[in-house]
């Protein structure tokens, strides 16, 4: 088990820093990618990418916990040195979400004729490309759940170098491999099949990784069904909060798609995924959180599990805030300059909405990751149920009254909402108090983004010349620096900063 030392400091700065680089380079390929594949593939073609993109995300879903499950019993096998019950429980893991990837490759097999020929609006010339596609995707199911499993065995032995050697270019392939195929004449159907060659490449590159640790795999393969039973309760309601919140983060394009048209989807989905991007930083942070606040209630380390838990919620708003002020801010000129004038004139508004979203769904997930890591699923998967209706009629209404705005507007809504229960069940379970928030600088955080958001777009409309909007922007996020490393920050805060970096470019120098 790790010791709390371990957690405050190298095991936090070491997971979350390489979890952040091995997110970002996807980010950036990206970024320069997408462009080109829209120019390629036309605003219909891209997209039917990315609602491709949506269902390779929801495959993982298919594991029914597994993933999570396996996560916790191995890291608990490796904490008290039962390594001869290792190969049993890996085994077993792997075995089981095979077939379960087998019988969901069935299912959405079935589904996709009635998904392309009845729900989605696609042009008659591209029915047929979406079929195949969409059929090569569901092929793939095991594999992306057998990636889950040994990518999990992994994670459990603290190994994230191990797991972004394999994870950063399975990603980039994700964004990189659509304009490799656009450029040798390859149309939907063939980029869908290199994304599955390299889905199968990466699972070959975790198994060989897991034999490489744990040589004991290798000689003892055995299945062990008594597994399976504390596996299925672990991962119970971490499935049913996983599928609910995943149809709730993507359902929006398929309403649209429904309602209003496929084209429509593409300049929804351009900006969704950009600034859904910047949960990167988030989604780093709370999977090496999980551990810590399990690790910390288990030794009855409330005080400072609080602690831990304000912290995180303060970082997150001070990472984040500023960098969402500017994209609502700029957010006419980052579309026009990345993707032209026409997303610009239809998406403006849809970034903007949706970076208020994405802020609030950002801090909400520490009190998410809290609730699970110290032993309530259910609470979590309780109010993904209490949204689902509320947020399918909302997003109905909106999106017929204002098209993809009135998408963003739903979606934002909604997780506003999931932010509130969230905090307040943190508290009302008296797992961390309003006091502990305030008393490690959560006001004072607040308070610095408020004043930076208020201030920018100020200065900004008195200054209509580019150049001056980019040195007053400069301007303003320095002083926001000087002024958070000062005043709002702590000693404590500001040595973890100072030391995170060293501990992550050292990991990277002895990568082995």
């Amino acid at each position: 088990m790790l010791n709390a030392p371990q957690i405050h400091g190298t095991l936090l700065a070491r997971n979350t820093l390489l979890n952040l680089v091995g997110h970002v380079v996807p980010l950036v390929v990206g970024l320069l990618t997408i462009p080109y594949v829209v120019r390629e593939l036309g605003n219909e073609g891209f997209g039917i990418l990315s609602i491709a993109w949506v269902l390779l995300g929801y495959f993982s879903l298919f594991d029914l916990g597994l993933g999570r499950a396996t996560t916790k019993f191995v890291a608990e096998c490796l904490g008290r040195g039962e390594l001869s019950r290792l190969p049993g429980l890996v085994w077993t893991s792997l075995t089981y979400q095979m077939i379960f990837g087998l019988v969901g490759s069935l299912l959405v097999a079935g589904f996709i004729p009635t998904l392309v020929d009845r729900i989605l609006k696609i042009s008659p010339p591209l029915v047929s490309e979406t079929k195949t596609s969409f059929f090569l995707l569901a092929a793939s199911l095991p594999l992306v759940l057998a990636t889950t499993a040994l990518r999990s065995v992994l994670e459990s032995a603290q190994r994230f170098d191990l797991v972004n050697l394999v994870k950063v270019p399975a990603n980039v392939s994700v964004f990189l491999l659509p304009a490799i195929a656009l450029a040798v004449g390859l149309r939907l159907p063939g980029i869908i099949l290199l994304l599955v060659i390299s889905r199968l490449t990466a699972t070959l590159a975790y198994l060989a990784l897991c034999l490489r640790i744990f040589p004991t795999l290798a000689r003892n393969i055995s299945i062990d069904s008594a597994m399976l039973r504390p596996l299925f309760a672990y991962g119970g309601w971490v499935t049913v909060s996983g599928v609910i919140s995943s149809i709730l983060a993507s359902a929006d394009r398929f309403v649209i798609g429904a309602l209003v048209s496929m084209a429509a989807v593409g300049y929804y989905a351009a900006p969704s995924e950009m600034v859904g991007r910047l949960t990167i930083f988030p989604g780093s942070l709370v999977v090496t959180l999980f551990p810590a606040f399990s690790s910390l209630d288990a030794l009855g380390a409330r005080e400072r599990l609080e602690k831990l838990y304000a912290r995180s919620v303060k970082f997150l708003l001070l990472a984040l805030g500023p960098v969402l002020v500017l994209l609502i801010v700029f957010a006419r000129q980052i579309l026009r300059l990345w993707l032209g004038g026409d997303f610009a004139a239809q998406s403006t508004v849809v970034l903007q909405i949706l970076a208020v979203g994405v802020l609030l769904n950002s801090l909400a997930l520490v009190p998410y990751t809290l609730i699970q890591g110290l032993g309530r699923p259910d609470v979590t998967a309780k109010f993904h149920l209490l949204e689902l209706p509320l947020y399918g009629g909302l997003v109905w209404l909106l999106v017929g009254q204002w098209g993809i705005s009135g998408a963003a507007l739903a979606w934002t809504l909604r997780v506003g909402f999931d932010a509130l229960l969230l905090f307040g069940a943190a508290w009302r379970l008296k797992l961390a108090s309003l006091r502990v928030l305030a008393e490690n600088g959560l006001v004072k955080s607040l308070l610095a983004v408020l004043g930076f958001g208020g201030v920018l777009p100020l200065t900004l409309w008195t200054a209509p010349a580019l150049l001056t909007q980019v040195a007053l922007t400069a301007l303003w996020l320095s002083l926001f620096a000087v002024a958070t490393w000062s005043f709002v920050l702590d000693s404590r805060d500001r040595t973890f900063i100072a030391g995170a970096a060293g501990q992550v470019f050292g990991t990277f120098r002895n990568v082995q």
